[in-house]
């Protein structure tokens, strides 16, 4: 295929291929999956995959996979609670960990998990909530009546209640969600198992990687019932298979503007990419200063080095110019069957020059925003917690409709939730990042900047920095939870330094956010739904909306790939990872994996290539065949899954996942976790899975 072609038909009503497609439960293509591959999943199928599916609200996808509240998920998306588990003298991280019993599983103090039971379409209620309104008044009005809607919802704290924009806000769903707040780790492998092949292997393949983890949702003190969950499948994927991935994609941008593709290009990735450039060597030098240092640095290393190779394949992608040309060519030929509706034009007059110079004030913004109010001058947990401290207080004092969005009412349980966990924060690493921060607000925003002096006076950025950190009592959760109850008042009266720096900045961060939101989001998303409503007027509503990390379902297959003339097999095996073995990390198998070897087959599928099309926040999705049943666990994609933010190539855009087989016999022959091994194999062998 041509790479001019790549993304010609990305605006079009259906897409190119019919792997293509991110699509939502009450649209699934199943006429389209019928005809390319015979099989069309009926209504009793589609539920029992999503109710099967789960999202974990840190930012990834998860399924239940047995009755007993037992939770499939990758390793790297449950790192944070591993840490927290873990300690010098205990590092789970390194070694792994394996309960037992249920009364070995430890409960992670972050997480939590979301089971989607209900889709409503809103749109009818939010337009005429917005109805004739521009600018800030659009914005405050969706804000207003997004808070009302879902306060409405969320009946009790195991409800959470979410407002969707799908279609660019062409339309607006209600996602009604089963919160679970007790999450328990199960089983997890070595970090260096999940991880093997390090940044070298990550966003390639073949792959070797072992990233699986499982966790258990309790209830009442005991383990949650699930009764609708996805068994494991009695045979395993293979060449040419049909297999769908069910989970929640982070976000795509492929129905934006040219202008915003650009912005992206030339402004958002560029600052991005140098920030976390910069942040990786610091954390990099950091994490060679000692053994400790480096067990409580390796997993945002790891993270921060994840998402440089993630956004430098996107911005790669961004500049071919194949690519943006296609890009413009849908852009023209939308924009010429809007001029030829006279009703439709009128509607849409003035919208993408209104975005372009919404772009054009954000560039001029973008430092003074991210640095004040989007986190970048302060990348500290103990911050974190004292701003959230601060503005629950001020917040809460608020009508409902006229909060911040992530202080309403919907949403303060799951914040309040993490705040309370007595989960462990590192006050050096703490420090070091605050000092980073710092320094980084100071060089981009300059010295002399008034913002800058009144951050930092007359104080060098580390020792403001050990000043905040080794002040404050926010490491201990009964001073939060005391801050927390005592509200406004309580906060005005604390002499906690942290606290005491987080209002002091606020006023500050709040008018920086105010100036984004009424003179940039309200002006993109106002024009971006008039954009979209004249594209589903002139093309239907055939085509699936962008991802907005909600549940999603895309068909696929198991298959490999042509690499410049080299064929790329979709499997690897379990003797291809002990071949790459080299003794020297990243390449170095644990210690159980060695004492393991001949235990299983070397021809036992290890990692999987398919044709399904995902992104960031798909990772942890379960991979199921045509019967409802457990094939494999997505953790990857290759590296031209990359570009898939901006356009699917069904020739070469792969998504890795972790084979079903190879899962099973790495739990009973590698770790002896036959606790896990035997609870799937009876949920399997005893599920009954709606009739195709």
């Amino acid at each position: 295929m041509d790479r001019r072609l790549l993304a010609l038909g990305l605006l079009l009503s259906l897409p190119a291929s019919a792997d293509e497609g991110m699509w939502t439960y009450d649209a699934f293509p199943s006429d389209t999956v019928n005809k390319a591959y015979g099989f069309t999943p009926t209504q009793a199928w589609l539920d029992h995959v999503r109710l099967g599916s789960v999202r974990l609200a840190g930012g990834c996808s998860a399924s239940f996979v047995s009755p007993e509240g037992l939770v499939m998920t990758n390793h790297h998306c449950i790192r944070g609670c591993i840490e927290d588990l873990s300690s010098p003298k205990k590092d789970l991280l390194a070694k792994g960990f394996y309960a037992s019993s249920a009364a070995q599983e430890l409960r992670c103090p972050k997480v939590e998990a979301n089971q989607l039971v209900e889709m409503t379409d809103v749109t009818a209620k939010m337009n005429a909530a917005t109805k004739g309104l521009t600018g800030a008044a659009f914005n405050t009005a969706l804000k207003k009546e997004t808070a009302a809607v879902e306060a409405a919802c969320a009946t009790s704290g195991d409800v959470r209640c979410d407002v969707v924009t799908l279609f660019n806000g062409g339309k607006y769903h209600l996602y009604k969600y089963r919160r679970f707040q007790d999450v328990r780790l199960v089983f997890a492998p070595e970090f260096s198992m999940a991880a093997f092949g390090g940044d070298p292997d990550n966003f390639n393949f073949p792959r070797f990687g072992f990233d699986a983890a499982f966790l258990r949702v309790w209830q009442d003190n005991a383990p949650a019932k699930s009764p609708h969950f996805l068994p494991w499948a009695k045979q395993g994927a293979k060449e040419g298979d049909l297999v769908f991935v069910s989970g929640h994609p982070g976000g795509t941008e492929r129905k934006a503007t040219v202008a915003e593709l650009e912005f992206q290009r030339d402004v958002n990735l560029p600052y991005t990419l140098l920030q976390l450039a910069e942040l990786r060597g610091m954390l990099r030098e950091y994490a060679g200063g000692s053994a400790e240092r480096y067990r409580t640095t390796r997993s945002m290393l790891r993270g921060v080095e994840n998402g440089l190779k993630a956004l430098r394949g996107r911005h790669q992608s961004l500049a071919d110019p194949a690519l943006l040309a296609g890009k413009r060519q849908d852009e023209a030929a939308l924009r010429q069957k809007v001029d030829a509706n006279a009703q439709v034009k009128a509607a849409t007059d003035g919208a993408w020059d209104e975005i372009t110079q919404a772009l054009d004030a954000y560039r001029r913004m973008l430092p003074d925003y991210r640095m004040k109010e989007a986190g970048d001058a302060y990348p500290s947990e103990l911050f974190r917690m004292a701003r959230h401290l601060v503005r629950v207080a001020e917040e809460k004092e608020r009508p409902n409709a006229e909060r911040l969005r992530e202080y309403t009412q919907s949403q303060l349980p799951t914040l309040e939730q993490q705040l309370l966990r007595d989960a462990p924060v590192t006050p050096e690493l703490d420090q070091a990042l605050l000092t980073f921060g710092l320094t980084r607000v100071r060089e981009t925003l300059g010295a002399d900047d008034p913002f800058v002096q009144q951050v930092l006076g007359r104080e060098a950025p580390a020792d403001l920095a050990r000043t905040l950190v080794r002040g404050t009592k926010l490491r201990d959760v009964k001073v939060r939870a005391a801050l927390l109850k005592g509200g406004k008042a309580a906060v005005e009266a604390s002499k906690d330094p942290m606290i005491l720096f987080a209002r002091k900045v606020d006023a500050e961060a709040r008018a920086a956010r105010k100036r984004y939101e009424d003179t940039v989001e309200a002006v993109l998303k106002r024009n971006g739904e008039r954009i979209a409503k004249a594209h589903l007027a002139v093309y239907g509503t055939s085509g699936y909306p962008d991802a907005t990390f909600t549940l999603r379902l895309n068909p696929g297959q198991v298959k490999g790939w042509d690499e410049n003339g080299r064929p790329v097999a979709a499997l690897t095996t379990f003797g291809g990872a002990y071949e790459r073995h080299t003794g020297k990390e990243p390449y170095k198998l644990p210690d159980t994996w060695l004492k393991a070897r001949g235990k299983v087959p070397p021809q036992t599928p290890f990692d999987v290539a398919t044709t399904n099309d995902i992104i960031g926040g798909n990772s942890g999705s379960p991979l199921v065949d045509r019967d409802g049943r457990v094939v494999g666990l997505i953790f990857d994609g290759n590296l031209h899954s990359l570009g898939g933010r901006y356009a699917y190539v069904p020739e070469t855009n792969r998504a890795v996942a972790v084979h079903g087989e190879g899962i099973l016999a790495g739990l009973e022959h590698v770790y002896g976790a036959r606790r896990v091994v035997d609870e799937l194999r009876k949920a399997s062998d005893a599920a009954v899975v709606p009739a195709k």
